[in-house]
């Protein structure tokens, strides 16, 4: 970054609701599922046959265990932000951390995010779309190309426990300390 001079940095909550944007509808999305099944279950048992009883509680448990799979990809693209970050702070901006990104629709939204808060962002969406990325590509790629992802221990690491990462820079105060 060029004498250090940033933009005007968000609130921490701020990027974090904004890297997990498509993430955080989904959790509300399987919160709600969650409930009808819920409620489908429930008069279920008093009226209808084993097998309806099963249907709905199948379908209770696949929304109930996705919220907490939302929640952590949540938390990992949050990591992958703080990372991409610190990344084209130190090194402006580089296509090889785009690239290190652009494996799916959450990772590279992580890192537009980062990207744009520091004032590339017209750079990484150029990059993605020199690189054929649409903007419908919400599949991650690995799973077209792999598909026993599930049996991979990169998919459960990438995905959903990601490593905690501590920011080396503190952007907010930095952009503040410029502002004065």
């Amino acid at each position: 970054m060029e004498n250090n001079k940033i933009p005007k940095q968000p609130h921490l909550i701020a990027s974090y609701f904004r890297v997990g944007q498509l993430l955080h509808w989904s959790l509300i999305l399987f919160v709600l599922e969650s409930w009808f099944y819920w409620v489908q279950f429930e008069a279920s048992i008093q009226k209808s046959s084993l097998l309806v009883m099963a249907f709905w509680m199948s379908c209770f448990m696949f929304s109930f265990v996705h919220i907490f799979l939302v929640i952590m990809d949540g938390w990992s693209r949050f990591q992958n932000y703080k990372r991409a970050k610190d990344l084209f702070f130190d090194h402006g901006f580089s296509t090889r951390v785009a690239e290190m990104y652009a494996g799916s629709k959450c990772q590279r939204n992580a890192a537009i995010v980062a990207a744009d808060e520091l004032g590339y962002k017209d750079e990484i969406v150029a990059f993605y779309k020199k690189k054929g990325v649409k903007w419908y590509h919400y599949i991650p790629y690995f799973m077209t190309k792999d598909p026993w992802f599930l049996f991979r221990n990169y998919f459960w690491e990438r995905t959903f426990l990601e490593k905690s990462y501590t920011p080396k820079y503190n952007f907010r105060s930095m952009s503040l300390a410029h502002a004065i």
